[in-house]
């Protein structure tokens, strides 16, 4: 398994989720949907590894990306100018994808997948809801809902269909490029919601807000090729695809 047949696939997924949303005035003003990439790639890793992979799954993890889709568009609203008519077809862009994967989801008749899936998306808003409640939490308990709000529903697909142990790989990469993410934007002198309250966290423990999230992403960094390395069910090429991405992450903050 080499680079190219893993973006190939990732391109694949992206390409059948596009497919099952595709229309033309939403596409119009709003443009493709906003996928991650690394979400797909960490949603296929099972695939890579040889897991028995059929249509039932890969129909799920169709679904998957679409929600993410459907929650992607949402959080894209500009909190300014929401009265636009491209924000306004963004928020139906969004009810679209998730009208979509409901019709999906009930047209295949798994149950268990829309239970999981139900379950995973409210627990996700619930930890997006946390940034504007008034309630004082600790850094490390922002980590959590990062960590669900990034992974939460990849973990809620892992549990279905058994591939349980994978969950702690993709909940640990995920919050690290998360983390990666705030912290450049805030780098560049732009605040999100996000950041502004892991900076009000980290400043009543007496930390930076900048050195507090630097620790973080090495401690993650090191537990997570710890993970990989001791995970013994992991193929040798997929072990190394991931220790690269890890890796490849370390040079680039080193650089």
């Amino acid at each position: 398994m080499n680079a190219t047949y893993i973006q190939n696939s990732i391109a694949q997924l992206k390409t059948e989720i596009f497919m099952d949303v595709r229309h033309r005035t939403l596409q119009k003003y709003t443009g493709m949907p906003v996928l991650d990439e690394n979400q797909l790639f960490y949603l296929l890793v099972p695939f890579f590894n040889g897991e028995e992979w059929q249509q039932n799954e890969r129909e799920a993890a169709i679904t998957v990306g679409i929600v993410y889709a459907a929650l992607a568009a949402h959080d894209h609203i500009k909190e300014l100018d929401a009265t636009s008519k491209e924000q306004q077809l963004t928020v139906l862009a969004g009810d679209f994808y998730s009208g979509r994967y409901y019709e999906i989801l009930a047209m295949s008749g798994n149950v268990a997948l829309i239970r999981n899936l139900s379950q995973g998306i409210v627990a996700r808003c619930e930890h997006q809801i946390k940034v504007y409640e008034a309630e004082k939490r600790s850094i490390e308990q922002w980590f959590v809902s990062i960590t669900n709000i990034e992974s939460g529903l990849i973990s809620k697909f892992f549990e279905l269909y058994s591939f349980g142990d994978y969950i702690p790989i993709v909940e640990k990469s995920l919050l690290i490029l998360r983390l990666e993410r705030e912290l450049a934007t805030y780098q560049r002198g732009q605040v999100s919601l996000m950041s502004k309250v892991l900076e009000e966290s980290a400043r009543y423990t007496g930390a930076t807000y900048g050195n507090a999230i630097k620790d973080k992403i090495v401690q993650l960094k090191t537990e997570l090729l710890q993970v990989i390395e001791n995970a013994s069910f992991l193929q040798g090429d997929v072990k190394q695809a991931l220790q690269a991405r890890v890796e490849a992450s370390i040079a680039s903050t080193n650089g």
